[in-house]
């Protein structure tokens, strides 16, 4: 019986864990942000280059790297596999942040801080191997917060989720999902408190 219980609890956190990756809920929250900031056109004019220049490379990568053996998995759970995940990631990224400058005349904040948080994950896995689902959860409720507080009290909800079954699936022990969440707790108060500053 207690088999069965710890076998259903690993079956469920395995189904959080897998659907609200990072790419996942970034996706979702774009979605959110161009329903809510722009009429259709917009949101696809805003939604489409991340599509294109970031979500779809990235998942490309990611199959095509676990298919050739280079990733044991698309959670990237080794510390040496994720080095090139996060140079990849910060790449598109960059590539991203160059294009949205130059066609539309600004820094895309959110991007921004999304390339703040890869580079400190980075620093942190040299050192310990910070849970980049916990990390980007943390951060996707800062950025429902400066939208809809409710609703980033709600992500930040799932964040824990999150963070308590990659413990649960041993992906990550309790000191690496909690650098994980201290990292992305430093960077979401920074942008929330700099996203306050240039709303005045």
């Amino acid at each position: 019986m207690e088999e069965k219980q710890s076998s259903l609890i690993h079956k469920i956190s395995k189904v959080i864990s897998d659907f609200f990756n990072p790419l996942v809920s970034l996706i979702i929250f774009f979605i959110y942000m161009s329903i809510r900031k722009y009429s259709f056109n917009d949101s696809l004019l805003y939604f489409l280059p991340i599509l294109l220049m970031i979500i779809i490379p990235v998942i490309i990568w990611l199959v095509w790297n676990v298919r050739t053996g280079r990733y044991t998995n698309m959670d990237v759970s080794n510390r040496q596999q994720r080095k090139t995940l996060y140079i990849f990631i910060a790449v598109c990224v960059i590539t991203y942040l160059i294009f949205n400058y130059i066609r539309n005349g600004y820094i895309d904040f959110v991007m921004l801080f999304i390339l703040i948080l890869l580079f400190t994950l980075q620093i942190s896995n040299l050192y310990i191997k910070s849970s980049m689902h916990t990390a980007f959860n943390i951060f996707v409720a800062a950025l429902f917060f400066s939208l809809d507080w409710k609703t980033g009290l709600i992500w930040l909800g799932i964040a824990v989720l999150v963070g308590i079954t990659r413990i649960i699936l041993k992906r990550h022990t309790v000191k690496e999902v909690f650098m994980g969440a201290g990292i992305a707790f430093l960077v979401s108060f920074i942008y929330l408190y700099c996203n306050i500053q240039f709303q005045h």
